[in-house]
């Protein structure tokens, strides 16, 4: 009865989420407590899996999602991203714009969302587009396919770290696996952009024109320093995990230990990103400035996370965890269970964050039974539910009508274009992930 609850419980999330247009906190937290109640959990110990899950899974992430949204708003508003773009596109070449496209994407949804990465970056693409005589087609696949890939894959994207952090694994491993295994992803999925979106034909048709990208050309800092308050945080994360491993000791091990803190170093990052601006004005930093819009954005994020947290204590509590461990002892799915768990909650109700936090909530209970419970295995769970997160986009995504709308597709031509790319995307990702896991 435990699995028919779950099952249900999955299938009411997705009901009232896509169907009724409930907001997926309020549908995540009232499934939480209708499974308590049917599992036959002790109604104080509902009650206290509501607290737990809750305060411990925000008392750890929170933060992180605050403070990558925060960094996020300010490589928008100042054009830092818009630098890195062009930078980006001078080393990988104009000719390639299809490949350019999708790197710029890759690194600007690290800091940005996926949806805001697109509006911001499609106007370049389509003026490059027209410059090379290319169909918009290849371009803009492969513009969201790149912010796809670590919208869904790479911390401190606000879904990968929120998956992290309710499942424990190490950030700095995650960083390690996810890059590589999302920029191979990204690989397969480009030739699919180049060699078959391509072919279909869609007029670029440029909206930006020449005294709105010299505006813009002329606020944005340069390169380098557009770029830090990603790259810093990405490599004090990484200097800790590596230093984690070796087991070194002293005193710059311990001052590299602490400001490479996931917490620590995006503070950092968020402090890098105050010299983006060309002039620092406090208006910025008020309630109705950058900061307090990039606050209001991130709230839902972390509600849904608390609420997500809130079911995995649910289910951890019910005793579900032993029960599947022994049903699922002898079914040899390995890293492919979270992918499709991850997949259909993706396909049903459109957002990537939710699947993944989702997934990672059922999965939380699960893990250890399934052979999930080195730092390596964890990580690699949190990148498989990644590569299902990111299947498949489709109608009950808002970034499957950004991309089909801001790229003049129709809807049947989104379904053959965007949404295959994404299961391209995904299913890559998994089965390189599954070579890692054969290997090592």
């Amino acid at each position: 009865m435990l699995i028919l609850w779950l099952i249900l419980s999955v299938v009411a999330i997705v009901l009232l989420t896509v169907r009724c247009k409930l907001h997926p906190f309020v549908a995540l937290l009232l499934v939480a407590l209708a499974y308590g109640f049917l599992a036959g959990i002790p109604t104080q110990q509902i009650i206290q899996s509501v607290n737990e899950g809750f305060g411990k899974t925000l008392g750890g992430i929170g933060l992180l999602i605050v403070l990558g949204v925060i960094i996020g708003a300010f490589m928008e508003n100042t054009g830092a991203a818009y630098a890195i773009a062009e930078w980006v596109l001078k080393k990988v070449g104009r000719h390639q714009v299809p490949q350019s496209m999708g790197l710029m994407g890759y690194f600007v949804s690290i800091p940005v969302f996926a949806d805001s990465g697109f509006l911001l970056l499609q106007p370049l693409n389509k003026s490059l587009s027209k410059k090379a005589g290319l169909s918009l087609a290849g371009t803009a696949v492969a513009l969201a396919m790149g912010l796809t890939a670590s919208h869904t894959m790479v911390p401190p994207t606000p879904g990968p770290i929120a998956a992290a952090g309710i499942l424990g694994a190490d950030l700095g491993l995650v960083l390690m696996l996810g890059i590589p295994v999302s920029l191979l992803a990204l690989g397969v999925t480009l030739v699919f952009a180049v060699k078959s979106a391509a072919k279909i034909w869609i007029d670029p048709n440029p909206d930006m024109d020449e005294q709105q990208l010299l505006k813009l050309q002329q606020s944005a800092p340069g390169v380098g320093l557009a770029s830090l308050p990603v790259i810093v945080p990405i490599v004090l994360i990484l200097s800790r995990s590596l230093l984690n491993a070796l087991q070194w000791q002293g005193m710059v091990v311990d001052i590299v230990m602490f400001v490479g803190e996931p917490f620590i170093a995006l503070l950092v990052g968020v402090f890098l990103s105050l010299l983006l601006p060309q002039k620092l004005h406090t208006e910025m930093l008020s309630t109705e400035g950058w900061i307090g819009k990039a606050l209001s954005s991130s709230a839902s994020i972390i509600l849904i996370t608390g609420a997500g947290g809130i079911f995995g204590k649910m289910l951890q509590n019910s005793g579900i965890a032993q029960l599947l461990g022994d049903l699922l002892s002898d079914v040899n799915l390995g890293i492919f269970l979270p992918f499709l768990l991850a997949a259909a909650i993706k396909s049903a109700q459109g957002s990537s964050t939710v699947a993944l936090i989702t997934t990672a909530s059922i999965m939380l209970p699960l893990a250890e039974t399934l052979g999930f419970s080195s730092e390596l295995q964890k990580a690699m769970l949190v990148i498989a539910i990644g590569a299902g997160s990111a299947v498949i986009s489709h109608a009950n995504d808002s970034f499957f009508w950004v991309v089909t709308q801001m790229s003049g597709m129709d809807v049947k031509q989104g379904y053959r274009l965007h949404s295959l790319g994404t299961l391209i995307l995904g299913s890559s990702a998994v089965l390189f992930l599954f070579i890692i896991d054969l290997v090592f």
